[in-house]
């Protein structure tokens, strides 16, 4: 299986040497009640008779004793991997209880929706700042035979792979994005969301496991970095502040110049055209309240 990620490097996965089908299996009553007839029906010959038929009860007693070794109880939520003699004959998801060949090897698997949460991970981002990243992702067994055969241990293999996307996510975008058209960790945590959730996906696939969501848990620079990118989100902050007070003070300004000259409320030259701007400007752009000054005088004086 070849499935590609979401920065264009695919992840290189091996087919499965199986895939899920039903095994053989019969209703666990008919099964319960033949074996305990013969092991009763061997016990009451062996008490009442002597001789060959006491071997022909301690048969009967071996009989029902291999056919109720073939009786399995399936819980809703589970499932039963059959094999025999190595080799994979089917699975078990009907719930109840259930008889199959008593010679075979039945594994239980869970189907039950579960979650993983990865530990809090210290990688760098594509800036190569430090930061620290956790996620949390819902799963569950799809195909039981490649839960089983395709992998060593499935739980651990979801835990690594989901541990192994998140360094490679994290890695591929900055956790602060300088200009709006690139993506980053903090600004688009949905489009990030979403790709982690395919990359899991794609890695899980190949061991029959299911990704029905992953989400970032935890996303934060490191501890030897935070105090300075802290204030470097507050100077960008502050910057970006003033460049939208700048722009709404200009807008201010031109449309009270226009105003006057359209109304012809005043005739100004250029000299207090540029005190008046001077004077609207510091008004428009100061922190602190400013302090009116009554002219008396003309506009020269």
């Amino acid at each position: 299986m070849v499935a590609e990620e979401p920065s264009g490097i695919q992840a290189r996965m091996p087919e499965s040497p199986v895939s899920e089908r039903p095994a053989r299996a019969w209703s666990g009553g008919l099964g319960l009640a033949g074996g305990l007839a013969l092991v009763v029906a061997g016990a009451v010959l062996a008490t009442n008779s002597t001789g060959g038929a006491g071997k022909f009860a301690a048969a009967l007693i071996v009989l029902g004793v291999l056919v109720l070794a073939g009786l399995t109880a399936v819980s809703p939520g589970q499932a039963r991997v059959v094999s025999l003699f190595g080799r994979y004959t089917g699975t078990v998801r009907d719930t109840g209880l259930r008889w199959v060949n008593p010679f075979t090897k039945r594994r239980r698997v869970s189907t039950r929706i579960r979650n993983h949460e990865t530990a809090v991970l210290k990688v760098n981002d594509a800036d190569g700042n430090p930061i620290e990243m956790a996620a949390v992702v819902v799963w569950q067994v799809a195909d039981t035979a490649q839960a089983v055969y395709a992998v060593d241990d499935f739980v651990q293999f979801v835990a690594i792979q989901t541990e192994t996307a998140v360094r490679h996510i994290a890695g591929n975008y900055p956790y602060d994005a300088r200009h709006d058209e690139h993506l980053s960790l903090r600004q688009n945590a949905e489009e990030i969301t979403s790709q982690l959730s395919e990359e899991i996906t794609a890695r899980v696939a190949s061991a029959g496991v299911h990704v029905i969501e992953s989400r970032i848990t935890r996303l934060s620079y490191a501890a030897e970095i935070a105090q300075a990118m802290l204030r470097r989100q507050q100077a960008d902050a502050v910057v970006a502040a003033r460049t939208r007070l700048v722009e709404g003070a200009v807008g201010m300004v031109r449309m009270a110049l226009d105003n006057l000259a359209d109304q012809g409320i005043v005739d100004l030259d250029e000299e207090r055209k540029a005190a008046m701007v001077s004077n609207l400007l510091v008004v428009l752009c100061s922190d602190h309240a400013t302090q009116p000054v009554v002219n008396t005088g003309t506009l020269y004086q």
